[in-house]
């Protein structure tokens, strides 16, 4: 069965500030914040929650399905998907719009300014759950607003497990509505700064497990992750990475690989570790798509991480 992938295809630009933020920005003034970064640097990577999970899912050999609104200069982007075998079916086309363009710039801490134009995305609202594909595992990541809503309610009706990853679009939703996708959702995935927020916009605990969510996933970055079901603590390390180059997609990359892992029946541990693994892979390599380090080569780092092949 397949995994539909609900959220944003984007083109990123991606520029690097030889240099460090908190150097340049004064914590007393940042009320009349006024800043300018020289980037030597600038690339155009294919981009947006759901190209970046189905790229690392195809990687994998899992059946990906992104559900996505794209605009009228799709063209190439849709190409990709025809070449890497990605089901493009369920991308929707929004005639007069552009496609969400994400302008990203990552300091030498890897810390991230993202500016962010929906285009597109904002009519994902109309590209509906399809009813005619056996699905048997969903994700509902940064969208359209109404889209996310009306994404996970259709999940929900139709009794399909998914992952609420609001990822960006956290801000975009009240904690009454953030506790609406909680109420609906089977697993959470939230990383350390937005479990914070998650908290401060609900009142809520993000450390326990809402009653309703099977597990809880929190991602730390170098400090690794945490997944926590009703029953128990998962401590996961970070997978050992040959080389820190761009941390652009890591997480998109560590959701791939946890949403194989529940699709496979991996269990837990293996698929918060295989999910650790696909995030080392990544930040290897510049941009979001652009590491094709094969399903082989992934058991085989696997293997030399965990002493233990994941399936």
């Amino acid at each position: 069965m397949k995994t539909l992938i609900c959220g944003s295809i984007a083109y990123d630009s991606i520029m690097v500030f030889p240099g460090r933020f908190k150097d340049h920005i004064l914590p007393d003034q940042v009320h009349i914040l006024n800043v300018s970064f020289l980037v030597p640097s600038l690339r155009q990577e294919f981009g947006g929650v759901a190209g970046n999970i189905a790229y690392n899912l195809a990687l994998l050999r899992g059946d990906p399905l992104p559900l996505g609104t794209v605009g009228d200069d799709a063209a190439e982007y849709l190409r990709r998907f025809d070449t890497l075998g990605i089901d493009r079916s369920r991308v929707m086309h929004i005639v007069g719009t552009r496609t969400a363009q994400a302008f990203i710039t990552t300091d030498l801490d890897d810390n991230q300014i993202v500016a962010f134009h929906p285009g597109a995305m904002s009519h994902s609202h109309q590209n509906r759950v399809p009813d005619d594909v056996r699905i048997g595992l969903a994700l509902v990541g940064p969208d359209g607003r109404e889209g996310m809503l009306a994404h996970a309610q259709s999940l929900a009706d139709r009794e399909i497990p998914f992952l609420f990853d609001p990822g960006q679009a956290l801000p975009l939703f009240s904690g009454e509505e953030l506790l609406w996708f909680a109420d609906r959702a089977t697993y959470l995935a939230v990383n350390d700064y937005e479990g914070k927020l998650f908290a401060a916009k609900t009142g809520r605990d993000i450390e326990t497990p809402h009653a309703k969510l099977e597990a809880l996933i929190v991602t730390r970055g170098a400090q690794g992750s945490e997944i926590r079901t009703r029953n128990a603590k998962y401590v996961i390390p970070a997978a050992p990475a040959c080389a820190i180059v761009d941390p652009t997609g890591c997480g998109d990359a560590y959701r791939a690989g946890l949403l194989f892992g529940i699709a496979q029946g991996l269990g837990w541990e293996t698929s918060g570790r295989l999910a650790s693994v696909m995030g080392a892979v990544k930040i290897e390599h510049n941009g979001a798509q652009r590491h094709t380090t094969g399903r082989s080569e992934i058991e085989q780092r696997f293997l030399d991480t965990y002493g233990y092949r994941p399936w």
